[in-house]
């Protein structure tokens, strides 16, 4: 039994053996090997040049410092016709590398810029109030920060010695008038009037209230306090004076604020800064009033930028009739920039940025590709305006065009040895 397994097993060997000897027989029988190029259809090389550094040549064959050959340069070698850096490639290779590619088209831009603001006051509806005498508060009528005032409301009377002084200077001018009315000389009568002109318009620029006068011109009685008014509507954000306390026109009384308009400083980042527009309209929901929306606009710019943030502050404005918005408090601002319109853009992963410029790759032909340096604008829902370099309608690639751009860059190097080289 042992045999006859033996035998088959060296028979099995002997078959294999004549098999693959057979095989090999019949393809080197089949199989036409191309000839061999001789030596006369070689193409000379130009010189040879570093495989990582193009820059580095050689005019004869030579290994780097890693032992690697230097690679061959040809007369054709430095790229097709055209623009240094520009790159023929078969189409075979263009789809295994994935090149996809794009037109150039006119297109509107928006861009919706989402951040944060905070409400302010406006600080052309603050007034801060100062008396034009020096005297003593007699009793604040206001007197406790916070409150809603309206206009020509009573704040508080003060007594002045300058006032009482001016009161009864009035009443004489007033009595005198009386006296000289029925002079037959008219220049005397004339100065009589002429006086009490003079002395009501220093009660008015005294700040003494209209109410006052009246009072006091029809009971003849020097009045001992006079009335401060507040000049505006608004909420007393400030009390600077007690009953009892001595002021003078340095002394701020009050600061008042007027509501109705609110002011919310939002910060722009630079790059969303070409976007913003004194005018454009804004969005802005409060967590104080969940389910309001407010509408406002865009009114200034700052000149100038956060040097912490790197982040240029704008203004917003928003009417505030309802009391809603207060100062200090956070918002979420949506400010609708004004669209670009009929501008040339491209997809934005098109643009290679190198830090010294931005360039394309423009499509000359099938599998011809050409560096082209453009100037760029903004950039928008995955869109770039070329402000500059590329026409409407010219195909730019889109994919794998950093494979591209590596091929390019040492093809440039190797037409600008070349052109050294002629020289």
């Amino acid at each position: 039994m042992n045999k006859q397994m033996l035998t088959a097993v060296v028979i099995g060997v002997i078959a294999l053996t004549l098999g693959v000897s057979g095989g090999y027989w019949f393809a080197s029988q089949r199989m036409e090997m191309p000839p061999a190029p001789s030596a006369s259809e070689q193409p000379e090389p130009l010189f040879y040049r570093h495989p990582m550094t193009p820059e580095v040549t050689s005019p004869v064959p030579a290994k780097d410092e890693m032992g690697m050959d230097y690679v061959a340069v040809y007369a054709d070698s430095g790229g097709t016709s055209g623009p240094a850096g520009t790159v023929q490639i078969d189409p075979v290779t263009v789809q295994s590398i994935g090149v996809r590619t794009a037109a150039a088209e006119r297109r509107t831009l928006t861009r919706t810029i989402h951040t944060l603001g905070r409400v302010d006051y406006d600080e052309q509806r603050i007034t801060r109030l100062h008396p034009k005498i020096e005297g003593w508060i007699e009793e604040l009528y206001v007197d406790t920060t916070g409150e809603l005032i309206v206009e020509d409301a009573i704040l508080l009377s003060v007594y002045s010695p300058q006032l009482v002084v001016t009161q009864q200077e009035y009443l004489v001018a007033l009595r005198n008038q009386e006296t000289l009315s029925a002079s037959p000389f008219p220049d005397v009568p004339r100065g009589a009037e002429e006086l009490v002109e003079s002395t009501l318009d220093r009660l008015r620029l005294l700040d003494v209230p209209e109410h006052q006068i009246m009072e006091l011109t029809q009971t003849g009685e020097v009045q001992e306090e006079l009335h401060i008014h507040s000049p505006s509507a608004g909420i007393v954000i400030n009390v600077g004076a007690r009953e009892g306390q001595y002021v003078t026109p340095q002394t701020e009384l009050y600061t008042v604020a007027d509501l109705s308009t609110v002011w919310v400083l939002v910060d722009v980042f630079e790059d969303e800064l070409p976007w913003v527009r004194v005018g454009d309209q804004a969005r802005m929901s409060i967590a104080g009033a969940p389910g309001r929306l407010f509408e406002g606009q865009l009114t200034y710019i700052y000149p100038y930028a956060e040097s912490q943030t790197r982040t240029v502050k704008a203004r917003l404005e928003f009417d505030n009739s309802e009391l809603l918005l207060k100062p200090e408090m956070f918002a979420n601002v949506t400010i609708e920039a004004s669209p670009e319109v009929d501008i040339v853009a491209v997809p934005s992963e098109a643009v290679i940025r190198s830090g010294v410029r931005e360039q394309v790759f423009v499509v000359r032909e099938p599998g011809k590709f050409e560096p082209r340096e453009v100037r760029l604008g903004v950039s928008s829902e995955g869109w770039t305006e070329i402000q500059e370099g590329l026409e409407p309608g010219e195909e730019v690639v889109v994919s794998a065009q950093f494979l591209i751009d590596s091929e390019s860059k040492l093809r440039e190097a190797a037409a600008k040895m070349l052109e050294a080289g002629n020289d």
